[in-house]
């Protein structure tokens, strides 16, 4: 009796597991922005003998699924995409029952995540599964082929050789040179993303774009240099340029930085901040212990749904990524957020964890509404907990605009802080003129200076500028 139990508990556990394998069984979404991507692909491969089949799916309403096809051929695949609608915001937790001809049971699938923030426009973007004709399935989730052009701005003709750098969470992704048509079809993910297009005779251009499998297609316009004399054309036979996937790639990522760094070397707006004669005379990237003293700061940054926009928080993005390549071991650093709530990201850090700060602040997310107030506050007591004696201690505000909520008493805060040695700066991310006087008021009661960031060779220089402004040995 005994061997014909151990029996049947065999057979049974082969039958459970089957022939079809699952590429996995779980799958964690993490933190879902309004806009972020909400599917994943499972594989499922046939490893026996004999043809199987994809039966039927259990799932819960908030779920939906595409499959690639039903039968499962004998050492060939299938893809099923699951696809989440989380209609509420929190943390969520669905199963779903999967059942093959090979089992006797189903695989049970379970898919987590949070839900941080719901669109505050009542957006449904994103609520669709995705086709297989938008991502072929088994490759990158969040990947699709996207159609960057640059054209003239007055005729709206196409420009051939235009170079085209694309910045995705603060970080230059690719960059390369348009066709014959001044088109560009390149692999990218879906998100907030930044595009910088230069061409021979034309004034550089830049663009901020959500871009996803349907937002595929950006178009850049360029202004003609009227000061540049064109020389005629020589009328010769072209041969046709070579395809687009043998076009010359720049893929490795100090190459592309450079080139920006070089395109970008001269800020479009200047910080009018007065400088001894002797700080202008040092070297612009200098940044050494023997002219500059430490620093710790903390920045309380703007993530409201107003900061939504891609050239915003791309800008953002980029200017905190390059102060912090600056940032020395003696530094030190922290970040607060506010939107409809206030968090502390960073605690104060050395400028030497320089991954750990690029990590948090590639998590940046906006959404929600300004409580500016708060953040100030919260930032000010980070910075008081670590009072760095003989350096500099300062809070930097990046936003772009008024401190809308919550802020009718950061005021009571900046007088109280400044007398303790702590200063205050703004940084305004494309701000609006009308709140340009604010943001120069506050950093004047702050004791520190307002820092325009309104184009992307501002964001590499400004930021930079203004922390070697402040801790300058005089």
């Amino acid at each position: 009796m005994k061997h014909f139990i151990l029996f049947l508990v065999l057979a049974s556990s082969l039958f459970s597991f089957g022939q079809v394998q699952f590429s996995a069984t779980k799958h964690d979404f993490g933190d879902l922005e309004p806009y972020s991507a909400r599917y994943v692909d499972l594989k499922l491969t046939n490893s026996g003998q004999k043809q199987e089949w994809l039966l039927t799916v259990k799932k819960p309403v908030e779920v939906s699924y595409i499959v690639s096809k039903q039968i499962i051929d004998v050492d060939s695949s299938i893809i099923i995409r699951l696809h989440i609608k989380p209609n509420r915001k929190g943390k969520f937790n669905y199963n779903i029952e999967v059942f093959t001809s090979d089992r006797a049971e189903a695989v049970k699938v379970k898919l987590t995540g949070n839900l941080s923030e719901l669109p505050q426009d009542g957006s449904n973007m994103l609520t669709q599964c995705p086709t297989f004709s938008d991502r072929p399935g088994g490759g990158n989730p969040n990947g699709f082929d996207l159609t960057v052009v640059t054209i003239d701005k007055e005729t709206k003709e196409p420009l051939g050789k235009s170079s085209v750098t694309m910045i995705q969470n603060g970080e230059p992704i690719w960059m390369k040179e348009t066709d014959r048509k001044g088109k560009i079809v390149k692999e990218a993910a879906l998100g907030l993303s930044y595009f910088y297009a230069t061409h021979d005779g034309y004034y550089p251009a830049e663009l901020g774009a959500y871009v996803n499998f349907k937002r595929n297609y950006v178009v850049v316009e360029l202004e003609k240099d009227q000061t540049v004399i064109e020389e005629p054309p020589i009328d010769i036979a072209v041969a046709d340029p070579p395809q687009e996937d043998t076009l010359t790639e720049i893929v490795i990522k100090w190459e592309v930085e450079t080139h920006l760094e070089e395109e970008l070397s001269t800020p479009e707006t200047s910080i009018s901040v007065a400088t001894p004669p002797e700080f202008n005379e040092l070297d612009p990237d200098d940044f050494t212990e023997v002219n500059f003293d430490p620093i710790n700061v903390v920045f309380v940054l703007d993530i409201s749904s107003s900061m939504r926009s891609a050239d915003k928080m791309e800008l953002m993005k980029y200017s905190l990524y390059q102060l912090t390549d600056m940032l020395r071991a003696q530094d030190r650093i922290g970040i607060v957020t506010y939107s409809s709530e206030t968090r502390v990201l960073l605690r104060s850090t050395s400028g030497a964890k320089k991954d750990k700060i690029k990590d948090e602040v590639r998590k940046l997310r906006p959404g929600g509404f300004t409580a500016g107030g708060a953040g100030i506050k919260s930032g000010y007591k980070l910075v008081n907990r670590r009072m760095m004696e003989g350096g500099v201690n300062h809070v930097i505000v990046i936003t772009d605009g008024a401190f809308n909520r919550a802020s009718d008493d950061y005021k009571r805060y900046v007088r109280k802080y400044k007398r303790k040695g702590i200063n205050l700066s703004i940084v305004g991310i494309k701000n609006k003129e009308k709140d340009e006087d604010e943001m120069r008021d506050a950093a004047e009661l702050g004791g520190g200076n307002y820092i325009p960031i309104f184009k992307l060779a501002d964001a590499q220089n400004n930021l930079k500028q203004a922390i070697r402004v402040l801790t300058f040995k005089h």
